[in-house]
Parts: C-alpha cells; structure tokens; sequence
C-alpha cells in the first residue's frame, strides 16, 4: 500500500503565500476497519496528536484528540475486546 500524505501550510508560514513551510500528516487504516476498503477509519499520528478521519470524507470532519487520550482510549478498547 503506498504511502497517502495530506500536506497542510504550517501556522509559522508567513500569510502571503510565498514563504511557507509544509508539513505532512500520513494516513494509515485502521486494523479494525474492514477489508473491502468501504467502512474505514484512519489514524495520523504526531508526537503531540492523534488525528482520526472517516476514509470516505477524506476532504471532511477530523476528529484531533491529544497522545495521551488516544493512548488510554487505545488501552480501554484493548482490554475491553479482550473480555468479550
């Protein structure tokens, strides 16, 4: 699967359009999502945020949460999936 990037222009570039910096966010599907490519949720992650998107409106909401909160929702679904 090749790699899908959203660039964005960084809050530090300057607002004239010329000297800009770009960063990028890498899109991965989740292992949850199912396997026809339809019902899909993507994750990127950064150092300080989690951010999460529905992969049929890529262009549409996004839910941002921050590292930590992701990682505990992260634990609570694991260990609830393990219990049934």
């Amino acid at each position: 699967m090749s790699e899908r990037l959203t660039w964005f222009k960084s809050s530090y570039s300057d607002g004239e359009g010329g000297n800009c910096i770009e960063v990028a966010l890498s899109w991965r599907k989740s292992t949850y999502s199912d396997s026809e490519g339809d019902a899909c949720v993507e994750v990127a992650t950064r150092p300080t945020t989690t951010h999460i998107r529905d992969s049929k409106l890529t262009a549409g909401p996004q839910l941002s949460v921050p590292a930590h909160a992701w990682a505990a929702f992260l634990m609570y679904a694991s260990t609830e999936s393990r219990r049934g």
